[in-house]
């Protein structure tokens, strides 16, 4: 990045007070924080909270109503927007530019020389977001507003991105639903939460932990401060009958109604000073119960088990002409497997999926799956949907039932009912996607297929999502950029490197830390090759099984058995 160190210490920004209505809807209620250099602030809230609102309040695109924004320095922002619009970017590549921009360029796998205006609708989402990365680099800045900076970006993008804010000396907002990147690079987390903001210390993680004591807290507070009122209320209510008591006494007995008629007075004093007494304790001391956070359900079905192993890639090749996207390559999945599908932009995982669905052929080798194999796809785009229909049409439910239960599901999924008999044509991306994800819901399947599944999902709904995928017992291949995601759902990878996809048997992490060691971990590699031998084994007897000893193919797949025999005899190094 172009120069940012400041001899400056105290305080950069300074807001007070800051409040915004859209329409009737209070969106920010005196907002009040402080920012100074190295403060790198995650910016967390769900969809709507009001961040992207915060960020133009702060570079001036918005109007201030209330409140306060002052910068005690010069202030050079440099400003990464969720939305790229590549006329903009190819604009300024017609600025003079220094050698930073080629370097930060080359190091994200892009070669600028190669791209021009007109290829411009080609570009990835990833290749729009390295090449805006790349120029805002370059800019001579010392205040930094990333706006979901690591959508669409691959292992390699965000580890550079990682790094270089690392470096950076000056404070950073950075607006993301990546947790794995926001424990890596931010030191406080603002939560944006009912227009309030919230401060914690702390990455990510360390901010989940200290809001779920600072709420345990708050609901232990608050369940004894009703303990203590329903207890007030029992004596009141008691006085209360007692003095009712003595106002009938005192209108009954002839001779001792001045006796019961001031004692019912006292009990009436007694009443009015015991009720003043509890409301001053409880406005003084006044404990809200905390909100729930909402509750998204999730309710996968599985079908039942059809057997081990359902899926295998035989020495499967697939090219676009001249280049090869992975080339004789074999895995297997099993029954109730979470595999995550791992590499860069480009390496074949998309490519995969659609041979998977037969959308695209193999150039070589064959893709073997069970027998009524039912798999569902949830596309990174969505746009396989048909646009005409309704949310309700779109489900195809038969019966009353079944429609109520897709309206709680979908209600549940934060898709609101005036929109469900809308076309989906009118729903947005992250409304389409729950309307897939309801459909697979409600529907048995073997296998599900998830394309960036937490795209268009705020944080909570994500974190609601993994934990139900995690009881899920079906088999789930999972593509996505969420790298907290994948970790902590799929324990098994197919790797995409080297033109090859290859099982790995660990997580995102595990993996990432083998490739760090000097040498690799022998004995889990010895082992994986053996179970893929065995597998290979169990597979060509299956189809041996199937065929007349005078086939061709019988005799082809008895050369291999025994070779593999063979080979499941040798020591494996």
């Amino acid at each position: 990045m172009g120069k940012n160190k400041l001899e400056f210490r105290g305080n950069f920004l300074r807001i007070r007070n800051l409040a915004k209505t859209i329409g009737e809807r209070s969106i920010l209620q005196q907002i009040d924080f402080d920012l100074k250099n190295g403060d790198r602030s995650g910016l967390v809230g769900q969809n709507g909270a009001g961040k992207t609102t915060l960020a133009r309040l702060i570079l001036g695109e918005e109007k201030i109503e209330e409140g306060t924004i002052e910068f005690l320095v010069n202030a050079k922002i440099g400003y990464l927007p969720q939305a790229i619009e590549l006329k903009h970017v190819f604009s300024e590549l017609d600025i003079e530019f220094d050698n930073q921009f080629e370097t930060h360029a080359s190091r994200l796998g892009l070669d600028i020389n190669s791209l021009d205006e007109q290829q411009a609708d080609k570009l990835s989402g990833g290749e729009k977001l390295k090449l805006a990365l790349s120029l805002l680099w370059q800019e001579e800045t010392n205040f930094l507003i990333l706006d979901e900076p690591t959508n669409h970006l691959d292992l390699k993008g965000i580890n550079w991105l990682a790094e270089e804010l690392k470096k950076f000396t000056g404070p950073a907002i950075i607006i993301s639903h990546d947790r794995h990147f926001l424990d890596r690079t931010v030191n406080k987390i603002f939560e944006l939460e009912k227009g309030k903001l919230q401060i914690y210390n702390g990455n990510y993680s360390e901010y989940r932990d200290e809001k779920e004591r600072r709420t345990n807290l708050q609901l232990h507070q608050y369940e004894t401060q009703q303990r203590n009122k329903e207890r007030i209320e029992l004596q009141l209510q008691q006085l209360q009958n007692w003095s009712e008591k003595a106002h009938n006494q005192s209108t009954k007995q002839d001779g001792y109604k001045e006796y019961f008629r001031v004692k019912a007075k006292k009990m009436d004093k007694q009443v009015k000073s015991k009720a003043k007494r509890l409301q001053q304790e409880l406005e003084k001391n006044k404990v809200e119960k905390p909100d729930e956070e909402a509750k998204v359900s999730f309710q996968f079905e599985s079908a039942g088990k059809r057997g081990k192993r359902i899926i295998e890639a035989r020495k499967i090749t697939k090219k676009y002409g001249n280049r090869t996207v992975f080339n004789n390559s074999y895995f297997y999945i099993q029954h109730g497997e979470k595999i995550g599908l791992f590499g860069e932009n480009g390496s074949g995982k998309t490519t995969l999926i659609n041979c998977l669905l037969e959308k695209e052929k193999l150039n070589d080798g064959e893709i073997w799956t069970s027998k009524s194999l039912k798999i569902a796809y949830l596309s990174q785009d969505v746009l396989d949907m048909p646009s005409e229909k309704s949310v309700l049409e779109f489900l195809d439910l038969s019966n009353r039932e079944q429609i109520q239960s897709a309206r709680t599901l979908l209600a549940n999924l934060g898709l609101d009912a005036s929109l469900i008999s809308k076309p989906l044509s009118k729903l947005s991306l992250g409304e389409r996607t729950r309307a897939k994800l309801a459909d697979m819901l409600l529907k048995e399947y073997d296998v599900l297929i998830l394309d960036e599944p937490t795209n268009h999902l705020d944080l909570q709904a994500r974190e609601q999502l993994e934990k139900t995928l995690q009881e899920y017992s079906g088999t789930l291949i999972v593509v996505s950029h969420d790298f907290y995601f994948l970790n902590k759902l799929c324990k098994k990878l197919l790797i995409f490197e080297h033109e090859k996809v290859q099982r790995f048997e660990g997580t995102a992490d595990d993996f990432i830390n083998r490739k760090t060691k000097p040498v690799a971990d022998k004995e889990a590699s010895d082992e994986e090759s053996k179970i893929l031998i065995e597998n290979r084994i169990a597979s060509v007897l299956g189809e041996i099984c199937l065929l007349d000893p005078k086939d061709a193919k019988y005799r082809e797949l008895d050369e291999e058995y025994k070779k593999l025999i063979k080979l499941r005899g040798k020591p494996l190094f």
